[in-house]
């Protein structure tokens, strides 16, 4: 907490939908193009427990209430809700230190802002925030956090970084050069960077940098939660992704949640869920079909869920 910035700028905003009121925190003044969350906070009810939600990867904050009700519901719910820009960004990596460090200081912030210590507290994501979610709660069981999550939720989420880069290096393999898509080359760029080589030249890293790695026999990091809710959703939709991108199981991220949904349920955690949906993804303002999306979350359920522990 000493190492936050005491100048912090809040811009509050009028409510403006029912149960709710909007405030937008920047925790350095000098700064408005990250290092900010917004704050869905309950005005009808008491707040129960807070809740982190972290975006996927190149949009902002303000993108995850347009794409879900979540927050909204949650506040109903009496969810105090945080929506974090980190200080890396919005093409933020998720599972690195950066990001990592920034999200404890944001969380830190939020709890003292609102009096929040002692309640519960969620933490979830989609994409590759579901990773960073993920990742913080594996360390803030390791390294001992003063403030750890109740449950832990992510949608659709890359949990593997060892399997996502062989999986992306066969897509590009596979695909007629003039038509791979940027996407894959970009991720394939970008983990090389953020683990400084390739699984062949830089492993460990890899298995301290993944939420889940299939091929570490020791399980360092599912062992971190084998005492933690945890709720991984996703929309394995394999005729979408064949038809519309050419992928097949090994380059979409439900390997990665049932492979460590049925690790952590043999290591005995009985509140490992792994939840698969059908024709759910769908992303706003058009409803355009895409099975990687936040709309694979059903707000009720998963609030009770999370209520629930």
């Amino acid at each position: 907490m000493r190492n936050i910035p005491l100048l912090i700028l809040t811009c509050l905003f009028p409510a403006a939908l029912f149960a709710q009121k909007l405030e937008t925190v920047y925790l350095d003044k000098k700064d408005s193009t990250s290092n900010m969350y917004i704050a869905v906070i309950p005005e009808a009810k008491p707040v129960k427990a807070l809740m982190i939600l972290l975006d996927g990867f190149g949009t902002a904050p303000e993108d995850v209430r347009q794409q879900t009700e979540l927050p909204r519901y949650a506040a109903q719910q009496g969810i105090l809700t945080i929506i974090p820009l980190l200080k890396t960004g919005p093409l933020y990596f998720g599972t690195d230190a950066a990001s990592q460090q920034s999200l404890k200081e944001q969380i830190g912030e939020a709890v003292a802002r609102y009096q929040v210590q002692g309640k519960d507290l969620f933490i979830g994501g989609f994409s590759i925030g579901g990773a960073c979610a993920v990742k913080y709660a594996e360390l803030a069981v390791k390294e001992n956090y003063p403030v750890k999550p109740k449950a832990v939720f992510a949608v659709d989420a890359p949990l593997d970084w060892e399997r996502f880069y062989h999986s992306a290096k066969r897509v590009v393999r596979l695909s007629d050069p003039a038509r791979v898509n940027p996407e894959v080359t970009y991720m394939i760029d970008r983990i090389e960077k953020e683990m400084k080589g390739t699984p062949q030249t830089a492993l460990e890293n890899f298995y301290n940098n993944s939420p889940y790695s299939y091929s570490d026999s020791t399980q360092r990091a599912v062992k971190t939660l084998v005492n933690t809710p945890l709720m991984l959703i996703t929309e394995p939709d394999i005729q979408w992704w064949l038809s519309q991108r050419g992928y097949d199981y090994s380059y979409i991220n439900v390997t990665d949640h049932a492979a460590m949904i049925n690790e952590l349920q043999r290591l005995g955690n009985k509140n490992a869920v792994l939840v698969t949906t059908e024709n759910k993804g769908f992303r706003k303002p058009d409803n355009k079909r895409h099975p990687h999306s936040w709309s694979i979350v059903d707000p009720e359920q998963l609030v009770k869920w999370l209520m629930s522990h």
